[in-house]
C-alpha cells in the first residue's frame, strides 16, 4: 500500500478514535441521564396517584437529610407537595398541579431522549461511513471489510 493511502487510513482511524467514539460515548451518557430523570418523574407520578387513590391525608415517612442520614418525619397534610423543578428550586404544588407539571416535564424529557437517540444514530452512521471509506481505500471487497466495533 502506498504512503498516501496509508496516511489517509491513519487519519480516518484517528478521526474515529479521537472524535466520533468520544462523541458517541458522551451522547449515550447524556441520554442515560435523561432516562434517569424520566424515571424519577414517573415514580413521582405513581406516588401522587397512589396518594390520591388511597385518599391519604397524612403520613409518616423517612426523610434523607443528606449523606444517607435519615430521620422520621410526620406529614400532617399531604394535599400540597414540594417538587424539585431544577437548579435547586422547589415549588409547592397541589396534587393536580404536580401531575400537570410532571406531564409537561415528561413530554420535554421524551423529546430530549428522541434528540439524543437521533444524535447517537447519526454518529454511528458516521463511524460506519468512515469504516466504509477505509475499506474502499484498502480496496477490500465488501465481505472482507474491516471489523467494525459493535456499539
Amino acid at each position: 500500500m502506498d504512503n498516501y493511502r496509508q496516511a489517509k487510513v491513519q487519519k480516518f482511524e484517528e478521526f474515529v478514535d479521537r472524535r466520533l467514539k468520544p462523541d458517541l460515548v458522551s451522547a449515550i451518557a447524556e441520554r442515560d441521564k435523561v432516562f434517569e430523570q424520566q424515571k424519577i418523574f414517573s415514580d413521582l407520578r405513581r406516588n401522587i396517584e397512589n396518594l390520591e387513590k388511597n385518599s391519604v391525608t397524612s403520613l409518616r415517612t423517612m426523610v434523607n437529610l443528606g449523606s444517607e442520614v435519615y430521620m422520621q418525619a410526620d406529614v400532617p397534610d399531604t394535599q400540597r407537595i414540594f417538587v424539585d423543578i431544577g437548579l435547586g428550586f422547589h415549588v409547592e404544588f397541589t396534587w393536580s398541579e404536580a401531575l400537570n407539571f410532571i406531564s409537561q416535564r415528561e413530554e420535554r424529557l421524551a423529546g430530549q431522549i428522541e434528540e439524543y437517540t437521533h444524535l447517537i444514530a447519526s454518529i454511528k452512521a458516521q463511524i460506519k461511513l468512515v469504516y466504509e471509506g477505509i475499506r474502499e481505500l484498502l480496496q477490500l471487497p465488501a465481505e472482507r471489510s474491516i471489523q467494525e466495533p459493535i456499539f
